[in-house]
């Protein structure tokens, strides 16, 4: 694998998932796979999880790891082309990504979405041209509209509490109240993940919200969300911007006042719709708008299980790299 961006860049999802359970059982084995291979992790925004967990996992493979924050004491960067570079930015990334390369053997790229044009955002304009110019395997720690690292860390955590393997488990993304414009990045990856496993799928959000269609896949839309909860064994709770697919208009907008929709904020009335659901959400998590302190508090709350993972599922797609180099 050179690249990592999908789901299918890993190819077998069920051999993927028995090498992550591999490398939990011991996170060192592959240690003298990246032997003087350096990991370059390019920050164009905040980060907590990833930042932590993709350095941790090039360490578990032997890598040295350089982390670059680029609006904290590199030069502003200029991302479009044709543009007059009169303002604030003194360098452009088609110069920055080239010199970037020099120095390591892979580059891990976290670009979020500009959440004002959706072309440029669902081209994917920043990670490809790392893609092209670097020359460079490139993996994404979060995109305009994916985050594969995460969506992989949920599906481990899910393999590893689902104990029914007779049956499919009913796993329900539902869309939450938020006071800000929220990319669709994580509930893209993670609908195109569980549409890759052996899972029932179900997506639930008010009109207006509807994921790109490439996202979505087979999975069943329900607007009303005491169905879509209904018998549920997982919960994954998210807010994310209008995606712009049925309102291009509003792409990126919030389209009611959150006051209106708490609703819509996952509690226990909500968790008792559910077959005892387990309660997941990729964090940060603003507490009693997305999910109440009670259900994230509870032992069914899996958010730091999946939090924990993020090393894991890192690991794999960075040894995957290595061993492709």
């Amino acid at each position: 694998m050179r690249n990592f961006l999908h789901v299918q860049d890993l190819g077998d999802l069920k051999l993927a998932l028995a090498e992550a359970q591999e490398i939990k059982k011991d996170r060192y084995k592959y240690v003298e796979l990246g032997r003087n291979k350096t990991a370059l992790l390019v920050f164009f925004n905040n980060s907590l999880r990833t930042r932590l967990s993709t350095q941790k996992a090039a360490l578990n493979l032997g890598m040295n790891v350089i982390v670059l924050d680029v609006n904290a004491g590199a030069w502003k960067l200029e991302t479009e082309r044709g543009v007059i570079m009169d303002g604030d930015k003194s360098e452009h990334l088609l110069e920055a990504i080239p010199v970037m390369a020099c120095y390591c053997d892979m580059i891990g790229i976290r670009s979020f979405a500009g959440l004002t044009d959706r072309e440029y955002d669902y081209a994917e304009t920043v990670y490809n041209q790392f893609v092209k110019y670097s020359g460079k395997p490139v993996f994404a720690m979060e995109t305009a509209t994916v985050h594969p690292l995460q969506a992989f860390a949920d599906l481990i955590t899910i393999e590893e509490h689902w104990k029914n393997s007779q049956l499919r488990p009913k796993v329900v993304l539902t869309w939450a109240p938020h006071p800000k414009s929220l990319p669709q990045a994580v509930p893209n990856s993670f609908a195109e993940w569980m549409n890759a496993a052996d899972v029932d799928f179900v997506i639930t959000h008010p009109e207006g919200y509807e994921l790109d269609p490439k996202f979505v896949g087979d999975a069943r839309v329900e607007y009303d969300q005491k169905k879509a909860f209904e018998g549920a064994d997982f919960i994954y709770a998210k807010n994310w911007s209008c995606p712009g697919v049925t309102r291009p208009a509003d792409y990126g907008k919030i389209l009611h006042d959150y006051h209106t929709m708490t609703h819509w904020t996952v509690d226990a009335e909500h968790m008792s719709w559910t077959n005892n659901a387990k309660f997941m959400h990729c964090l940060p998590v603003r507490r009693n708008m997305i999910v109440t302190d009670d259900v994230i508090e509870a032992p069914t709350s899996l958010v730091i299980p999946e939090a924990a993972n993020r090393e894991i599922s890192a690991t794999v797609v960075l040894k995957r790299i290595l061993q492709s180099l």
